[in-house]
């Protein structure tokens, strides 16, 4: 696991040299939601508010999130993706695909649904493990 997490970290390095992997997670999340408060970020990965506003701030500075108010609360900020952040996620989302289809491509097909199925359950194990939370 340590091995993937650190082939991760540096395949999101060579697709974006800018940003980081927990960058890309984040810019993730916000597309996923449709936007969302800071302070739900930092409970969904069970981060320190200043680790993420330190985050939010480079991707705000990059030009890649913005904050809106909240029609139904002017007093709370929301994070949104901009335009370009919406851009920089197409073009890792395309590159990563070509590479997990280059590195999957002579897979056999019951290898790929086993990978699948293994993905599968634990996604699933990870969600019960949150929701328990």
């Amino acid at each position: 696991m340590t091995a993937f997490a650190r082939r991760a970290r540096a395949t999101a390095a060579r697709m974006h040299p800018e940003l980081s992997l927990v960058s890309f997670t984040l810019l993730g999340h916000l597309e996923h939601q449709g936007g969302c408060r800071a302070t739900d970020l930092a409970a969904h990965y069970t981060l320190d508010k200043s680790t993420i506003s330190r985050q939010v701030g480079a991707l705000e500075k990059a030009g890649l999130v913005e904050r809106r108010l909240d029609p139904a609360d002017h007093r709370v900020h929301v994070l949104h993706l901009t335009e370009r952040g919406h851009e920089v996620l197409a073009q890792v989302g395309a590159a990563r695909r070509v590479a997990f289809q280059e590195r999957l491509a002579e897979w056999s097909g019951p290898d790929l649904a086993q990978f699948a199925g293994y993905l599968l359950r634990y996604n699933a194990a990870a969600e019960r493990e949150a929701e328990a939370e």
